[in-house]
C-alpha cells in the first residue's frame, strides 16, 4: 500500500488561488491517483488533512504499514520540522508533490523542509505531479528483477 497524504488547504482545491493551483478538486486528484495506483497495481490510502498533529500521526502509522509515501504537505512544506522528522523516522521511500512550482513562488515557499529527507520531489506540473509521483514510486518498491 502506498499512502497519499495532503496537507492543509488541499481540502479547497478548485476554488482557491485556481490561477496557481488549477480547477481541479481533492476529488479529482483522488480519482486520478486510485485509476493510476489500478493502471499500476497498487493499492493506496488517500487522505487529507489541515492540522499538523493528524498528518504526522498519519505519517508514523506508515512505519511496517505502506512500502512508501506520497505527501503534499502543503503550507507545512515550509514551517513542519516535525513532519520532517516523522518522515525521516519511518524509513520509507517519500516522493514529495507540490501543484504549483514552490521555486517560482514567493521566496519563503523555496525551503521545503520535506525535500531534506524526500527521495524524490515533483512540483510545478498540477496534478498530474500525483500520477508521476505513483509511477515513479512504483518503480521504487517493485521487488528487484521485477518490471
Amino acid at each position: 500500500m502506498i499512502a497519499v497524504l495532503n496537507g492543509p488547504n488541499l481540502n479547497l482545491l478548485g476554488t482557491r488561488q485556481p490561477e496557481i493551483y488549477g480547477a481541479e478538486t481533492l476529488d479529482d486528484v483522488e480519482a486520478l491517483c486510485a485509476e493510476t495506483a489500478e493502471t499500476l497495481g497498487l493499492a493506496i490510502d488517500f487522505r487529507q488533512t489541515n492540522g499538523e498533529g493528524e498528518l504526522i500521526t498519519w505519517v508514523q502509522e506508515c512505519r511496517g504499514r505502506a512500502a512508501g509515501i506520497i505527501i503534499n504537505p502543503a503550507g507545512y512544506s515550509h514551517t513542519s520540522i516535525a513532519l520532517m522528522d516523522a518522515l525521516k523516522a519511518v524509513d520509507l521511500p517519500i516522493v514529495e508533490v507540490h501543484i504549483s512550482n514552490i521555486h517560482r513562488r514567493e521566496e519563503f515557499r523555496h525551503l521545503s523542509y520535506v525535500s531534506k529527507v524526500a527521495t524524490g520531489v515533483i512540483a510545478g506540473l498540477g496534478i498530474r505531479g500525483y500520477a508521476l509521483a505513483l509511477r515513479a514510486m512504483a518503480d521504487i518498491v517493485a521487488p528487484e528483477g521485477e518490471p
